[in-house]
């Protein structure tokens, strides 16, 4: 039996990823509804944010009536009206007899309380299929609800020996297509891609989403001084938001060079550099729920330091610089033993074309 709930667990989470992009601030969810024999008679999943649950959807998407059936879904149903009615009350209605769970919902507005009031209502339910695999999808939601913060992943692309530029600091492309194609699913993956300024007046870049039918993250630039052009692509106004976090000390008139759809933020300073707790504060206040940071060895460390990063994700390219002098990927901890190391548990790696991608979390 436990077998079968985790094959149809499997197919819920598969669904669920269908949405990465289009539910935050909501989580990803996919559901299944069937029978007695295990046959499946309906799926769902939240689409988009504001529309229907992935549970309402399973069952008015039903070609038959699911009374006596069985559901299963990644998530604890919502038992609170949101923007659409609570998943509760019409999984009642309908006469679902019985509901497969993987987690129960971090949110405090449920937290259990939807398995209490199905439970209640004479339904059987069933916990903890496939729980790390639920917390794993969901790992920015439950950091969002647990701890008020974006989850913030650093992404970087580098040689075997940790470089991502020569000493001249000159771009050059270090991982091959198959890598670039990974790297634009996780922009649709986060909320908003953050780098500095010296990454945008060195490279340029345009952080946007160049996937099939993805989306473009909000643009978020540290830039203290306010030095880095206007013309920069970052700033195109291609309707996606664009902020800049600056000091608190930069005046209004230097403000003003900058297009009218970029929003500038004034944060408070940390040792002359941005106070990066204040500024993640202050975007998480702003809707940002999910930060990828694409940016050179100095900020990498500045989030790394700060405790603030949750995940490294790590495009190795089987090549070797061997300079010591060339930009490292994290840059200044400057440890002088192998003992005082920051320490990251490994989580996946995935070898792709050429490169190899590794992922890990930070130990906090």
């Amino acid at each position: 039996m436990q077998k079968k709930y985790e094959m149809l667990m499997r197919k819920c989470l598969s669904l669920a990823k269908k949405s990465c992009g289009s539910v935050s601030p909501n989580p990803l969810v996919g559901c299944v509804i069937f029978d007695d024999d295990f046959n499946i008679i309906s799926r769902g999943r939240h689409e988009k944010y504001g529309q229907n649950h992935a549970e309402r959807n399973a069952i008015l998407n039903s070609p038959i009536d699911v009374r006596g059936k069985s559901l299963i879904v990644n998530l604890e149903p919502c038992c609170h009206q949101g923007k659409t009615p609570p998943c509760t009350d019409l999984i009642i209605e309908s006469g679902i007899k019985r509901v497969i769970l993987g987690m129960t919902d971090p949110n405090p507005l449920v937290a259990g309380k939807g398995i209490k009031k199905l439970k209640e209502a004479g339904i059987e339910v069933i916990t903890g299929v496939l729980k790390p695999e639920c917390f794993e999808l969901n790992k920015i939601f439950i950091k969002n609800k647990t701890e008020n913060k974006p989850y913030i992943t650093i992404k970087t692309a580098s040689t075997l020996d940790g470089k991502i530029a020569g000493r001249t600091g000159k771009p050059e492309k270090i991982t091959d297509e198959a890598s670039w194609r990974e790297v634009h699913k996780l922009r649709n993956y986060y909320d908003a891609v953050l780098t500095s300024s010296t990454t945008v007046i060195n490279d340029n870049p345009r952080l946007t989403c160049r996937m099939r039918g993805g989306r473009n993250p909000v643009r978020i630039i540290f830039d203290k001084n306010l030095i880095t052009p206007q013309d920069s692509n970052v700033y195109n106004n291609d309707g996606t938001k664009v902020y800049i976090v600056t000091s608190e000390n930069v005046s209004d008139e230097r403000m003003k060079k900058y297009p009218e759809h970029v929003e500038i933020i004034k944060c408070s300073l940390k040792n002359e550099y941005i106070n990066l707790n204040s500024a993640v504060r202050m975007l998480y206040d702003k809707g940002i729920m999910s930060i990828l940071v694409e940016s050179g060895g100095t900020m990498n460390k500045s989030f790394i330091e700060e405790r603030l990063a949750d995940e490294l994700i790590q495009f190795v390219a089987p090549k070797i610089m061997g300079d010591d002098t060339a930009i490292s990927c994290v840059k200044g901890f400057n440890r002088e033993y192998i003992s005082k190391c920051n320490n990251l548990k490994a989580v996946s790696t995935k070898l792709l074309k050429g490169d190899i991608i590794i992922v890990c979390k930070f130990i906090k």
